[in-house]
This record gives structure tokens, C-alpha cells and sequence, in this order.
């Protein structure tokens, strides 16, 4: 699809350069090494098998567009050969233990993939002797949840309850303190910036535990879908959103040396923040004959308000959210509808949707497409 690389907004900056996706074969993963391919950049994936079937991964048949590589973030010494090698000049690390319940079942596990995981990346970006940016994404969970209404800035306390936002709030600090230690003479040639973001959802998402995902595992088969937490807030964004911003930091720390070391907040604009029901209830439009049941679950842990403040990123890096609640559900729904009435169309159906979402930044007058 040519006419994707005739409107980047992103200036050239990833073209023809050699781009590292850690966990190109999860959700987000997948969308982004998607989009930067567009861009014409040379992708490499590290990852482990996806994790889902279908997945996103597969259904874009990624495989056979990008340099993919099966590697666990575990094994320091294999992901030093394949990250060195490569000679990176963009590094996205987005592979992890994501889910909040499978932390609970699994902690270990958890805790070692994403704080060791972590720090073999940060490891691996020690041994780069070259110009490169490494763009290291936690989540908005790593915050000590108190249910700020004002949401979280970049500099409130890292915590977390849970085993998942526990271990991403930990591996905040080892990313500090490599900076720090390691990154923090002007004469060093890495760069390195830190992205959160919230729930993201979106055309793709197969995964346990989520809410759209349920729904449409459930109304594929004619089924009810079983909601857990009917009156948790969330801020619901497209997984566009987030990944333009990591994107746009990326390029504006390829350029700017000062945003080295800092955090950026990617979130929805305040008035997208709904309900699950007020979520349910919207994609239900695009269903047809769709129904759920409520049955409550209070020994699961999830928090009644996540919400960040993206004010910072505004401002240094002109990035704010794209798409209002309305036009973040029809995106995702028809990104689905179109998948199950024709699945051999899912990349040309994503690709669309990257042009629309770049198209809409561009006509919204948003700083960053400019």
C-alpha cells in the first residue's frame, strides 16, 4: 500500500533504518512492527511464539514481512547475538508478562520476565558502540494506585499490588539506575526514554482476561459474554494511540538529547474514559443479537480507576490522543467484522486503519502529525 509511505508524519525518520521490536509477535507488538515496515524501516522481532490463536501476529501474516527472530529476553546471551548483530538504530522493547491475573498464578515468572527481561535489553544497549535509541515500554500500572481523579504524571509514586504492576514499577527503577550508572556521560551514543500506557484495544486482541476480547470470542459464537466489573473505569484507547506516541518519542530522541532519561505518559484524552458496560454496550452497536451476564468476581484484583495525565507529553512532545470513544470502538468492531467475514484481508484491513488513524491526526490538526 504505497500511499501509506506518501503520508507519514513521521518524516522519514524510520526509513531504511534497522528497527528492534522486542514482542513483535503480542498485540501491540505486532501493530507496531506493522506500521514501522510501512514506514520503510528494516524490522527485526525478537520474541517468543505468540501467545493466542488466532493473534494478530499471524492473521498479518508478519512473519514473511519482517526479520523474525524467536528469542526468549531470558536468554542474555542468544538476545546479545541478535540484538548486536543487527546493528540497531531503534530499539522498542515491548516483550512481557502483560496479563494482571496470570501474575497471580505466576509471579516468578512474571517478576523474571519483566525486570530481568528488562535489564538484558539494558544490558544489550551497554555493548551498542553506535548512535541508537532504545524506547523501553512498562505500563500505566507501575503507579502505586491511590485512584487519583487528576490521573497519574510522570513523576507520582511507582508501586503496584499485583505481581504484573509490581514488577513493572521494579523494572522502572532498574531502568533508572542503568541510566543513571551507564547512559549518563553526553559522550554516550544511547538514548533512552521510558512510555506508558493504559488497556489498549483494537482490531487483534485474542487475549485472556480482557474485556473486548471476551466480547468477541463470545458474539462470534452467538455467545453471552460474562462481565466481571461492570462499573470499573477504564481509559479505553486504540492501541494506535499509544504506538504513535512511542513512535513520536522516539523521533524527538533521535533528535533531542534532552528528553534522555525521561518518562512519557500516552493516554486517552480525559472525556474517553467509560465504563465496561458503557464499552460493552457501545460495540454492541456493530453486533448483531449480542447479550451479557454480570457475575461479579471480588477475589480478582483490579482497580475501579486507572487514569493518566499526559499533560508532560503534550507539551515537550506536541503528542496528544487521536480518536474520541466513538470512533475508538467503530475501529476496533469493524477491524473484527471484517476479519470474520473475510480473514485473508486482516493486513490489507490494519494498513487501512494505520492510514485512516494518520489521515484523522493530520485533519484534527494534532501537533505530532504536523
Amino acid at each position: 500500500m504505497k500511499e501509506l509511505s506518501k503520508i507519514s508524519i513521521f518524516n522519514n525518520c524510520f526509513k531504511n533504518k534497522n528497527v528492534i521490536v522486542t514482542g513483535h509477535t503480542g498485540f501491540k507488538g505486532s501493530w507496531l512492527s506493522l506500521w514501522l515496515k510501512t514506514l520503510g524501516a528494516n524490522v527485526r522481532g525478537i520474541s517468543l511464539d505468540p501467545i493466542t490463536h488466532p493473534s494478530h501476529y499471524k492473521v498479518i501474516n508478519l512473519t514473511k514481512k519482517i526479520n523474525d527472530r524467536r528469542c526468549n529476553i531470558l536468554n542474555k546471551k542468544k538476545l546479545e547475538k541478535e540484538i548486536i548483530s543487527f546493528k540497531p538504530h531503534f530499539i522498542f522493547h515491548l516483550a512481557a508478562q502483560s496479563l494482571v491475573n496470570k501474575s497471580l498464578k505466576f509471579p516468578h515468572t512474571t517478576w523474571e520476565t519483566n525486570v530481568i527481561g528488562t535489564i538484558n535489553i539494558l544490558e544489550c544497549l551497554r555493548k551498542i558502540e553506535h548512535k541508537c535509541v532504545g524506547v523501553i515500554i512498562t505500563s500505566d500500572k507501575c503507579y502505586e494506585n491511590k485512584e487519583i481523579l487528576r490521573g497519574y504524571k510522570e513523576d507520582d509514586e511507582l508501586g503496584g499490588v499485583d505481581p504484573y504492576s509490581a514488577s513493572k514499577g521494579s523494572a522502572e527503577l532498574a531502568i533508572r539506575s542503568y541510566i543513571k550508572s551507564y547512559f549518563s556521560s553526553k559522550k554516550s551514543k544511547v538514548r533512552i526514554a521510558i512510555g506508558r500506557a493504559g488497556n489498549v484495544i483494537g482490531g487483534g486482541d485474542w487475549s485472556e482476561d480482557r474485556i473486548l476480547p471476551d466480547c468477541i470470542k463470545s458474539w462470534s459464537k452467538n455467545k453471552k459474554v460474562v462481565l466481571r466489573n461492570p462499573e470499573s473505569t477504564r481509559p479505553w484507547q486504540h492501541v494506535l494511540e499509544p504506538l504513535s506516541g512511542y513512535l513520536i518519542l522516539a523521533k524527538n530522541l533521535n533528535q533531542n538529547t534532552s528528553l534522555h532519561g525521561e518518562a512519557f505518559n500516552f493516554g486517552p484524552r480525559e472525556n474517553v474514559s467509560r465504563t465496561v458496560i458503557q464499552l460493552v454496550k457501545e460495540m454492541s452497536i456493530y453486533w448483531k443479537n449480542v447479550q451479557w451476564d454480570i457475575k461479579p468476581n471480588k477475589k480478582l484484583i483490579e482497580s475501579k480507576l486507572l487514569k493518566l495525565n499526559c499533560k508532560k507529553s503534550k507539551k515537550i512532545l506536541g503528542w496528544e490522543s487521536n480518536l474520541n470513544f466513538q470512533q475508538t470502538i467503530r475501529f476496533t468492531a469493524e477491524w473484527y467484522k471484517n476479519y470474520y467475514k473475510d480473514k485473508v484481508n486482516a493486513e490489507k484491513i490494519s494498513k487501512m486503519q494505520i492510514m485512516e488513524f494518520t489521515k484523522l491526526a493530520r485533519a484534527n490538526s494534532l501537533n505530532w502529525a504536523k
